[in-house]
């Protein structure tokens, strides 16, 4: 069993309801898989059942236009997890997912980890308490597209972020790879389009840019600053 596996598994929130005895298991038939930037993980439309948690380093998630040009959806630090189809073996992959920086992936195979839900069924209310989550995380930010101005939208998709970066929801200051063009790309927009929305959180204390990195000292004060400005 690798003890790096078994550390990461115990970071992730998805199997926090799994008993030690779980977790030791689930690390002895997982596989630790390095990747290096830019490299594709998962294809879209693949047909494969692994739950993925990211060991170190970033994976992006994300989809193609019809020019081909990549469409960054979200991004996974450490200890998140991705793979929703390990519920529902037999369907593609909605999104493909690429390493954003070095790192490495956990997998646990589909069936092994069904497997081990099945005999602690005690895991269940946080595994569908991190499912709800999710869905909720996504239909929010549908929501944000749909009601709300480019600013807002802006800082909360920055503010999901963070806290898919910081899962014990601390939301103390965050540091996560990414630029302006990345932003940009999510919000599906131009960088001009953003930049002046970007200039103003910056000039407000509320974000910093570093080189290739954006720093979030303070995501709460965010929220209060977005919860203070109209719609």
């Amino acid at each position: 069993m690798s003890e790096h596996a078994l550390t990461v598994l115990q970071s992730c929130s998805l199997l926090s309801g799994l008993p030690a005895a779980a977790l030791r298991e689930a690390a002895a038939v997982a596989r630790v898989r390095p990747f290096q930037a830019n490299q594709v993980i998962y294809e879209r439309g693949e047909v494969q059942s692994t739950l993925s948690v990211v060991g170190s380093g970033s994976v992006r998630i994300s989809s193609t236009n019809e020019q081909g040009r990549e469409v960054l959806l979200t991004l996974f630090e450490a200890g998140a997890w991705f793979g929703d189809t390990v519920f529902s073996p037999g369907m593609p992959r909605v999104f493909g997912a690429t390493a954003h920086t070095d790192g490495d992936l956990v997998e646990v195979p589909g069936q092994d980890y069904r497997e081990l839900l099945a005999r602690f069924p005690e895991a269940y209310p946080r595994t569908l308490d991190m499912l709800s989550r999710r869905l909720w995380s996504a239909i929010s930010i549908i929501e944000d597209n749909v009601l709300r101005d480019i600013p807002a939208r802006v800082g909360r998709r920055l503010l999901f972020l963070a806290e898919m970066h910081d899962h014990s929801r601390g939301l103390g200051p965050v540091t996560f790879k990414l630029t302006r063009e990345h932003i940009a790309n999510m919000m599906g927009m131009t960088r001009q389009g953003v930049h002046g929305v970007l200039k103003t959180m910056e000039e407000e204390g509320l974000i910093h840019f570093g080189y290739g990195v954006i720093t979030l000292p303070d995501p709460n004060a965010l929220r209060d600053y977005l919860n203070r400005r109209p719609d």
